[in-house]
């Protein structure tokens, strides 16, 4: 049996009527760059996270940029952020020419600590960007209080986590902006890539939409150096489809998530994820440790595609590692525990309709696997 990361093709099959119908809309009025169906889909985001605006762009990582921009984030400025996630994240940092200073992961949780974000604030900090990362929402309060103490923005990196809660609320709704991703393996996933920024503060939702548009209020009138950065209406329209289905896969996954839990729990050498009890998780991944030295990561991944079954490693090498980072000067040991879990994470397939048949299959195969090693 096959088993992929993730099956958009079963996915578009379970809504076709509904995604061609909306397409065939768009390519009849022929209103392709911004237009009702962005309006439409942004007024629709906002009401789902809960916050006063949402405003559509190209991408997730140019949501982390745009945002970054709209909190006042420049030349000179640093931003604390987790070494442990895709390079989106400091990349949006750096294209601001500012500086990502980094703190290390929870090890449970693999999210930022929030008791290392403190010791690393400078006069030159403007600003913190956790990331909830596989779907599972950073600690918030913490880092929402040491932001408030010093005068941070905070800006949440959602691209993994839309439809994920911490203590009752939406991510992207607790700290100054969301940045959401559209890239079509997310939860809720464009054709095609899309992003948005998700806000309270109405001059950020400003600024970010002018940005987006060339730094223009007024077409032809601009008022920022700006970009190219618009959601197309043909995304916007797939998006309103799928949002609607939205919190129902997001149940799946987690029922997918739970049904792992319970069949890899019982493999000592296999460590499950388990979040707080006032997190609700999105499960975007569905990640597991190998904490025996004796299970071979790559072996087990060769052992498990030789079923036809994909695995994934997010992330290899964490940012302070990489070349594009070297300048930083950082080197091995500086943040150990994101450096323990870039060895050891493995993420498995996890979509709505991944079966428990397919569980269990995919399951089974990695005790045999584990079994035979120890």
């Amino acid at each position: 049996m096959s088993i992929p990361m993730t099956d958009l093709k079963g996915q578009y099959q379970s809504i076709k009527g509904d995604i061609d119908a909306a397409i065939s809309r768009v390519l009849q009025h022929t209103q392709f760059i911004l237009g009702q169906e962005v309006k439409t889909f942004e007024s629709e985001m906002a009401a789902y996270c809960g916050t006063r605006s949402a405003v559509g762009v190209a991408s997730g990582t140019d949501a982390l940029l745009l945002a970054l921009l709209a909190c006042g984030v420049g030349p000179g400025d640093e931003v604390i952020t987790t070494p442990f996630t895709f390079v989106a994240t400091a990349e949006a940092i750096v294209n601001c020419g500012a500086k990502p200073v980094f703190a290390d992961i929870d090890p449970a949780t693999y999210n930022i600590d929030p008791r290392q974000i403190g010791p690393r604030i400078t006069s030159r900090t403007k600003a913190v960007i956790p990331v909830h990362l596989y779907g599972l929402p950073a600690d918030v309060d913490p880092i929402l209080a040491t932001a408030k103490e010093h005068n941070l923005k905070v800006i949440e990196d959602c691209a993994q986590a839309l439809g994920a809660e911490y203590k009752g609320h939406k991510v992207g709704s607790l700290g100054d902006a969301g940045c959401l991703s559209f890239f079509p393996a997310k939860n809720l996933g464009a054709y095609g890539d899309g992003g948005m920024v998700v806000t309270n503060d109405p001059k950020i939702a400003e600024t970010v939409d002018m940005l987006r548009k060339h730094g223009a209020k007024v077409t032809y009138y601009h008022s920022l150096p700006g970009f190219n950065s618009r959601l197309d209406a043909l995304q916007a329209a797939v998006l309103c489809v799928k949002l609607k289905h939205l919190d129902k896969w997001n149940d799946m996954r987690r029922r997918n998530a739970a049904m792992y839990d319970r069949l890899l729990s019982h493999i000592p050498e296999i460590v499950i994820t388990q979040g707080p009890v006032y997190c609700k998780p999105s499960c975007n991944y569905y990640t597991v440790r190998l904490k025996d030295p004796r299970i071979k990561r790559d072996d087990l991944r060769k052992h498990l595609e030789s079923k036809g079954i994909q695995t994934m490693v997010y992330y290899p090498l964490s940012l302070h590692l990489q070349e594009v980072y070297k300048h930083l000067k950082h080197k091995p040991g500086d943040f150990p525990e994101s450096e323990k879990a870039q060895d050891e994470v493995l993420s498995l397939p996890m979509y709505p309709e991944l079966t428990e048949a397919q569980i269990e299959e995919i399951a089974g195969h990695i005790k045999t696997f584990v079994e035979g090693q120890v």
